[in-house]
């Protein structure tokens, strides 16, 4: 176990290494840098004057010295400076981080709320006219983009209630924080309910046609413990890989989200930041969600040896 670990470790950390150099390397092959913008903003033609610019900014040294000095920095927890803002890159992160944190949540929340339940439902009701209702549901939250969900709720909104719910300023209390969030996080979190659903419908169905199952209804278990304790409890690998697939696409997918109900988020500061090669903006909030989704799938590893004793890992 202790070796499998190191091991796990290990590989994160590598794994984090070559990510790095594809998150660097990317920003470099792009045509044109932050100076280019400012100086096709402002008119400017002075080479001299841009290339004072890019020696102030460090971008006329080598890329492997560049690339040193970022790693170096993210070791001593130095993010550097904003180009645009000319503020610390973490205080220009920080605040915008609890936000997308808080509506992530919310969406992973609804969809293992709905999507589990009505998953396991939906297996045990095989082939009734409440599985085909719930199947329907599940294959329409995955053909409807959530961008165009999210739209189509602001519009209803518009129609029916003369209000919009989109960000304008910091929520007071938390209860205007939660109705804030709650339609932007169920527009986004309609998608992942379906896939889990979904996922869970099929696993459940493979458990329940298992011997044991039989055995249980035939000693008198009530439907809930059959269903709810001895499926699911074995069919929930599967839903644990998707849940953890999902928060981790929540981590840096809520681009679109943010963006159509005007969420100051930290996906949608980092669009921003691309489009004005604000380097130090985008290495560090890439290389963040890099290293959320590989410790997520550390977590589903961890994950897998606690729900199911029968995983043996190589000593």
């Amino acid at each position: 176990m202790a070796a499998y670990l190191i091991r796990r470790f290990l590989l994160m950390l590598l794994t984090l290494f070559g990510i790095s150099i594809v998150i660097f390397a990317l920003l470099r092959i792009v045509p044109g840098n932050i100076a280019d913008i400012l100086f096709s903003s402002a008119g400017m033609i002075n080479p001299a004057d841009k290339a004072q610019i890019e020696k102030d900014l460090g971008l006329d040294q080598p890329i492997v010295v560049q690339y040193a000095q970022w790693i170096g920095g993210l070791v001593r927890g130095d993010l550097g400076y904003s180009y645009i803002s000319e503020k610390p890159t973490l205080d220009e992160i920080a605040p915008r981080l609890p936000i997308s944190a808080k509506l992530a949540g919310m969406a992973l929340a609804f969809a293992v709320l709905f999507g589990i339940p009505l998953g396991v439902i939906s297996a045990v009701r095989q082939n009734t006219p409440l599985d085909y209702v719930l199947r329907v549901v599940s294959l329409s939250g995955l053909s409807l983009p959530s961008f165009w969900l999210g739209l189509l709720i602001l519009m209803v909104c518009v129609r029916y209630f003369g209000w919009i719910p989109i960000y304008t300023e910091p929520p007071k209390t938390w209860w205007n924080e939660l109705l804030l969030f709650a339609i932007p996080a169920a527009a986004v979190g309609f998608r992942s309910s379906a896939l889990m659903m979904r996922l869970t419908r099929s696993s459940m169905l493979e458990v329940l046609r298992q011997d044991y199952i039989r055995t249980a209804r035939a000693k008198g278990a009530s439907y809930a413990k059959v269903n709810f304790v001895h499926a699911l409890r074995n069919a929930v690998l599967p839903i644990v890989t998707i849940v953890g697939i999902e928060a981790a696409f929540l981590v840096g997918g809520l681009i679109v989200t943010e963006t159509v109900f005007n969420i100051p988020g930290v996906a949608r500061f980092l669009v921003e930041a691309i489009r004005s090669r604000d380097y130090p903006i985008v290495q560090n909030l890439v290389m963040f969600i890099a290293v959320c989704v590989v410790s997520i799938n550390f977590l589903i590893d961890m994950a897998y040896l606690a729900l199911d004793p029968r995983i043996a890992y190589e000593k």
